[in-house]
């Protein structure tokens, strides 16, 4: 049996899917990218080998950040494509507004009848994006899913700054007048709500599934707030992650 793989480079992790004939999402892998995307795609694929997939007769597609950097692959296509298409698949609808907070970027993506409309990407700053939480979590002494599940207790904070670096000072500064960590989490948080909020004011929500993917995918919080701010519900999936590695899969099975 023939099998698909689908790899995408991102900017702070790398993530492949692998579908079989029958379009079953059959494995999954992830890793920090690092410093060289080259040897985290090697790294990837060896993994792909030992679990006993048989590299020879698989095609395989790259997208992502790093894309190029797949020596392997049988194609390249861009990450908005493929995260569309992977989505689709997710969620089983071909009306979608997809919102993907990576590492460094994120991306609004709107999809019709399966097809990418339009998108919209802050590419220019970290701020709403899953550094910016990063940067955030680490100057308060936590991790990403402690500090998302502190934001859920905590209120009557802001931070104005859509800066990371100036956030960062905002944070500083509210540590210096001994707020409570839950109220700083929050702030945090609804931070990065608001921005994608400003992004995806941008592209109508009217007939679509409102759905979230990438590395934040699995924070409750985070999906709640968004759901709150738009006035619809926002959805995910436990495989939400591999979103951009499932629409390169998929392309793979195309390849002739």
């Amino acid at each position: 049996m023939n099998n698909y793989i689908g790899i995408d480079i991102g900017s702070t992790n790398s993530k492949i899917a692998v579908l079989d004939e029958k379009d079953n999402l059959i494995k999954t892998f992830v890793s920090s990218t690092g410093f060289s995307s080259k040897d985290t795609a090697k790294k990837l694929m060896d993994e792909v080998t030992s679990s006993g997939i048989n590299r020879a007769s698989a095609k395989v597609v790259a997208t992502g950040y790093g894309r190029v950097s797949v020596d392997d692959s049988d194609k390249t296509v861009t990450e908005i494509t493929c995260h569309a298409k992977g989505a689709v698949y997710l969620f089983k609808k071909s009306n979608l507004v997809i919102i993907d907070i990576g590492g460094q970027d994120t991306k609004i993506i709107d999809v019709e009848d399966g097809n990418v409309k339009d998108f919209i990407m802050n590419d220019k700053c970290s701020a709403g994006t899953g550094r910016f939480l990063d940067v955030m979590a680490r100057t308060m002494e936590l991790d990403i899913p402690k500090l998302c599940e502190l934001a859920k207790t905590g209120g009557g904070v802001t931070i104005s700054s859509l800066c990371t670096v100036f956030a960062e000072s905002e944070i500083i500064s509210l540590i210096g007048r001994s707020e409570k960590k839950e109220n700083i989490a929050n702030a945090v948080v609804m931070s990065i709500v608001q921005k994608v909020a400003s992004q995806t004011k941008k592209v109508s929500l009217v007939g679509k599934q409102v759905c979230l993917t990438g590395g934040l995918c699995d924070m409750d919080f985070i999906l709640d707030a968004l759901s709150k701010s738009f006035g619809v519900k926002v959805v995910s999936d436990k495989n939400a992650r591999f979103a951009g590695a499932i629409g390169a899969a998929l392309y793979a099975k195309g390849l002739k």
